[in-house]
């Protein structure tokens, strides 16, 4: 095992700690790390992702349920034409693009650019979200959830596709989805969502089994356990640590990332 290998399983413990903090996020280094510091090839990467982003959100999910904190209705009404439109992109859409998408002059615009590009730029929204203080207001557990049917299922598909092409849990989107669009209570919210990315996530993955990528088993199950073990030391350390203040910093820290994976792909 190589430096860059002991490196990238000790940030893999780093984002379960940062989704055991915050709640969300955490998937979003995910990309990154497979991809710079263990050298993954980046559509691979995105299906990684899904792998780990998934079993890491149903380990979550099943502590909120224990919690009473999932609603299953609303996890089929937003998952189903979620998991659906994930499948489909992995599946079908991701090996329909190009290897080059255009050139111009000696720069050639390929397929793994455009991924992390457009990684980069759902990093930049997730960013803005956790550093600007939420505008979401907390319902309370006895008021009735009220279903907006055709904007659920919308954010639902667009959720889905957003995962498929860049292996993130969409969690950030996810979220205040249902509190705005189903009235639910931020704690039921969470845990809902956490399901929802786990089903979409894991079958997304599913659909990448279908294609020709070779997957690194070792590296991918290694990868996955720790950052499972770094939710519950996340879980802990978020009983002790202010959590607004280190949504805030990790915002800030995402928004750095982005910028460098534009600038890395883009210029260098």
């Amino acid at each position: 095992m190589d430096l860059h290998h002991i490196l990238g399983y000790i940030l893999a413990i780093l984002v379960g700690i940062s989704l055991g903090l915050i709640g969300s996020g955490g998937s979003i280094l995910t990309v990154p790390i497979l991809v710079y510091v263990m050298a993954v090839e980046p559509v691979l990467a995105t299906a990684y992702s899904l792998f780990v982003v998934g079993f890491t959100a149903l380990v979550g999910g099943l502590q909120s349920m224990r919690s009473k904190c999932v609603d299953f209705k609303t996890v089929l009404i937003f998952g189903i034409p979620s998991i659906l439109s994930v499948y489909l992109t992995r599946a079908f859409l991701v090996p329909l693009i190009p290897e080059t998408l255009f050139s111009l002059g000696s720069f050639a615009f390929t397929k793994s650019i455009a991924l992390m590009v457009l990684f980069a730029i759902v990093m930049i929204f997730a960013s803005i979200s956790m550093i600007r203080p939420s505008n979401i207001k907390d319902t309370t557990k006895n008021q009735a959830l009220e279903y907006n049917y055709p904007k659920i299922l919308l954010e639902g598909v667009v959720v889905g596709v957003l995962t498929g092409l860049v292996g993130a849990g969409g969690g950030f989107l996810i979220i205040p989805a249902l509190v705005i669009l189903a009235k639910m209570p931020m704690k039921l919210a969470v845990g809902t969502s956490l399901f929802i990315i786990a089903a979409k996530s894991l079958i997304g993955f599913i659909g990448d089994l279908q294609g020709d990528g070779i997957i690194d088993w070792q590296l991918l199950s290694t990868f996955t356990a720790l950052s499972v073990a770094g939710i519950f030391a996340g879980i802990y350390l978020s009983k002790k640590i202010a959590s607004s203040k280190l949504k805030s910093t990790f915002g800030w820290f995402v928004l750095v990332m982005a910028i460098y994976i534009l600038a890395n792909e883009l210029f260098f």
